[in-house]
């Protein structure tokens, strides 16, 4: 299956599942191709029923998904991935445990995202992410490792961030392109140069309105590097 020089991508998707073919659509877009076998072998898991990550964190219960996690890595390496990414940043405080039951790469998005965010020159970087993400610290401690400081909403613009990643992108809810503006202003105000799209259901507000160049999503960073990483060039 491998191509000289090139690696198969697994993907473990569905976490959730608009994140999941966002990043797939993002793959495709962003590699230089100009035929369909210059594109990048992947093999996508659509793990829609993995249990959410934000409720196992908070219920300080993580067994059931490091196990279904494992599972699926083993699952993509048998199917002749080289690597593979979770499209999913909440599930990387998980990364270092999964790393020790696999032979294959797992890509870290969120130091992934760091890495560019401080290529960026950014200094103070807002975190919009999961209750789950930010209780776990995941991107406060990628910061500092970077030299950056990682600034978080109030519990105000905290629940506003989550009403948009529970009832607007996974339920289906009603969005807007304002429903973000309050938290942009109070990340501004806290001095932020830029503000990290550190859930993949922001990335997917993203695509659906477009954000100016002071958000960064962290779910392109992983689709840029899942491209150099598989011998593959970036468009443009």
């Amino acid at each position: 299956m491998n191509r000289k020089n090139e690696k198969v991508l697994g993907v473990i998707g569905g976490m959730g599942p608009l994140a999941s073919q966002l990043f797939y659509g993002m793959v495709i877009r962003k590699t230089e191709a100009y035929c369909d076998q210059d594109h990048i072998d992947m093999i996508i898991l659509n793990h829609a029923s993995m249990p959410d990550r934000t409720e196992a964190i908070l219920a300080g219960d993580m067994d059931t998904i490091i196990d279904q996690l494992d599972k699926d890595i083993a699952y993509l390496a048998s199917g002749g991935a080289d690597l593979a990414v979770m499209t999913c940043n909440t599930a990387h405080s998980l990364i270092d445990i999964l790393r020790e039951r696999t032979d294959i790469e797992l890509v870290d998005m969120i130091d992934t995202a760091a890495a560019y965010l401080k290529q960026l020159g950014a200094k103070r970087v807002g975190i919009l992410a999961t209750d789950g993400t930010i209780k776990e610290g995941l991107y406060q401690k990628a910061c500092a490792r970077y030299g950056m400081e990682a600034v978080l909403p109030s519990d105000e613009m905290q629940k506003k961030v989550m009403e948009i990643i529970y009832d607007g992108i996974k339920d289906g809810g009603p969005l807007t392109p304002e429903d973000i503006l309050p938290i942009e202003k109070e990340m501004v105000g806290k001095g932020c140069d830029k503000l990290l799209l550190a859930c993949t259901e922001l990335s997917c507000y993203r695509d659906i309105f477009g954000l100016p160049d002071i958000y960064v999503d962290a779910l392109e960073a992983l689709a840029d590097i899942a491209i150099i990483k598989c011998g593959k060039k970036l468009k443009g």
